[in-house]
């Protein structure tokens, strides 16, 4: 089962899985000929059926068909779909809607808020274990929902600290990173936010620990976000806070201007 969903959600699999077993036995279907008729493995159809991966569109609506439901497995789907976040960055999401500041540093990929289409696309459908197709389509169209903030009114003041290796780690392909140099660019141009480039040859040993997020939302609450491999920590408690805040001042510090940092993300394009 994906560790990246919520119990809820991993609930809702097992429910309806289950009810495609019932209405399948029921109506006489062995699993092989729902799944020759589906167009699926046999065993990735038992995987659906006992809960271990989300039952598809798709095999709803043929077992719905053959088992003569009468749209009464279809209907499940609503309750299938993909969540638009992994589990482990749910809750950050929530306090990132509420901040009047955002500070973000990445060491190794683009910023969400702010990653173009292309650029989200290639790195959420390269996902490991690979997600199905409307589980991506979900999630893109979630990150690229968050970035309006970037235009709340009243204005949310973000500070973005990239390193180099971000930039010089080709998602998708060389033209698509081109793309989002260019548009790192352009967003920079905002006043309420500065994009800097923290270099090889100036990065801390601080900025090699993994990325971190600083939020500070309108009731004056201040969190902080690590993201790993598949866990992510939301911290409020002001030891954590500390830590965090200073090991971002530090690579802060030995990042370019941002005028300088515009010139870096240029050339990098160039060379792209």
């Amino acid at each position: 089962m994906a560790s990246g969903e919520s119990q809820q959600a991993q609930q809702n699999w097992r429910y309806c899985g289950g009810q495609i077993k019932l209405w399948r036995e029921e109506a006489g279907v062995s699993r092989q000929e729902l799944a020759g008729e589906a167009g699926y493995d046999s065993e990735y159809v038992k995987s659906m059926e006992c809960g271990r991966r989300r039952p598809t569109l798709r095999l709803l609506q043929v077992a719905d068909q053959l088992c003569r439901a009468r749209g009464k497995l279809v209907a499940a789907h609503e309750f299938l779909k993909p969540e638009p976040f992994p589990q482990r960055t749910q809750q950050y999401v929530l306090v990132e809607a509420e901040a009047i500041t955002v500070q973000w540093y990445e060491p190794m990929l683009i910023p969400g808020l702010l990653q173009t289409p292309e650029y989200a696309r290639a790195l959420i459908s390269s996902n490991c274990p690979p997600l199905d197709e409307e589980t991506v389509d979900e999630r893109v169209a979630a990150r690229l929902k968050r970035q309006e903030k970037l235009a709340s009114k009243p204005p949310t003041y973000f500070s973005f600290v990239i390193h180099e290796a971000a930039l010089r780690s080709v998602v998708g392909s060389r033209d698509a990173m081109r793309r989002q140099c260019d548009h790192l660019l352009d967003v920079g141009k905002q006043r309420h936010l500065s994009v800097q480039v923290l270099p090889f040859a100036t990065a801390p040993t601080a900025a090699l620990s993994g990325p971190m997020v600083l939020v500070e939302t309108a009731d004056h609450e201040r969190y902080a976000f690590v993201d790993g491999q598949s866990t992510g920590a939301l911290y409020s408690d002001g030891d954590k806070l500390s830590t965090l805040t200073q090991r971002y001042g530090v690579i802060r510090m030995q990042a370019l201007s941002v005028e300088e940092s515009g010139r870096f993300i240029r050339k990098v394009a160039e060379e792209l």
